[in-house]
């Protein structure tokens, strides 16, 4: 816990969340030439996008028609280390105080950060997967049940059971079809939350025998030994019982969000997000903005690309708080290039 005695770095914005929002949110403040340091929980860059679907493809970044989840934050870590950041991983914000002018921030290994601006970028908050309520479950995760895909090499050749019935489980499916001895998927009812195009190819490769729609069926029980599971237990809501002989449990069932310490912090709050000022990503409190998935107002289409854009307007929204009275003339970084370069 932060400790008064403690020293106090400071610079002109704190950044909460190294997620991908964040990382171009410390570019487009680099680029009004306002230095930032970045706070995330976790040990590296990437927010979501590295901790749940790493090796994912993401459709929608304007000039990529592909790219994956981890290019993506390499890509943004590059374009943003011309601005050298200062970064904090591993760490939480516990604290978040006005002294005079600055907000100070406390983090969770005593160190505190003292800037005129906050951005807060933190996705979800912290996050968690919705587990399954299976008994014994605890002895199999991490070694044969798991909530998120690493390396999709990690399950060549093996038997796997995917639960659910979003975009992760149908996305995972189609993308492990081809390595995987086996694919299964085991959702409660015969249609699926994922996007149509991919709910159709995967109800394509169901019908040409390459993997097994298992519906309606639920999670039962596991059984197993040493933390590898040998069957999957599963029922219908009438009592069916079916085991599938399996290797390892992928289960979908979406993420368990919580605001941790930002909810104490006194911002306004509608159902776990920040209500903002949709021109200037403005919260409640003076100086401190959110941006990203955290963010909301009327109309908000929650888009990696729509937190891009609110990054822009935050940071021009910032500039006039670190510099009082001088003007800011906008030009594009086609003409203006990089600050100092």
């Amino acid at each position: 816990m932060a400790d008064a005695s403690s020293p106090v770095t400071r610079s002109d914005v704190a950044i909460i969340g190294a997620g991908p929002v964040g990382l171009f949110a410390v570019f487009e403040c680099g680029m009004l030439k306002l230095t930032c340091q970045v706070v995330d929980a976790l040990d590296a860059p990437g927010g979501q996008c590295v901790a749940l679907y790493p090796e994912k493809p993401i459709y929608d970044i304007p000039g990529y028609p592909r790219i994956g989840a981890t290019e993506l934050i390499d890509r943004l870590t590059e374009q943003a280390a011309p601005f050298h950041p200062v970064y904090h991983l591993g760490r939480q914000v516990e604290s978040l105080t006005r002294v005079g002018e600055d907000w100070q921030l406390g983090l969770s290994d005593g160190s505190r950060i003292a800037a005129r601006a906050v951005i807060i970028a933190a996705g979800v908050g912290a996050f968690g997967p919705n587990r399954p309520p299976l008994a014994g479950l605890e002895a199999y995760e991490g070694k044969s049940v798991h909530y998120l895909v690493k390396r999709r090499e990690d399950f060549r050749g093996k038997r796997v059971v995917i639960a659910g019935g979003g975009d992760s489980a149908v996305d995972w499916a189609l993308s492990l079809a081809d390595v995987a001895a086996r694919v299964m998927v085991v959702h409660r009812r015969d249609k699926f939350r994922a996007a149509p195009e991919s709910a159709r190819q995967m109800k394509e490769l169901a019908d040409a025998g390459k993997i097994d729609i298992v519906v309606p069926y639920q999670l039962e029980a596991l059984e197993g030994a040493n933390g590898q599971i040998s069957n999957v237990v599963l029922k219908t809501l009438d009592g069916q019982v079916k085991k599938l002989a399996a290797d390892s449990l992928l289960a979908f069932f979406g993420l368990a969000m919580n605001l941790g310490p930002i909810a104490s912090w006194g911002l306004n709050l509608d159902r776990n997000h920040i209500t903002i000022d949709q021109a200037t990503g403005a919260t409640s409190a003076p100086g401190i903005f959110a941006v990203g998935d955290i963010a909301t107002y009327k109309h908000k289409l929650k888009l990696i690309l729509t937190g891009f854009a609110e990054a822009a307007s935050a940071a021009h929204a910032i500039y006039p708080l670190v510099h009082p009275g001088e003007a800011l003339h906008f030009e594009y970084s086609t003409t203006k290039g990089l600050p100092g370069s």
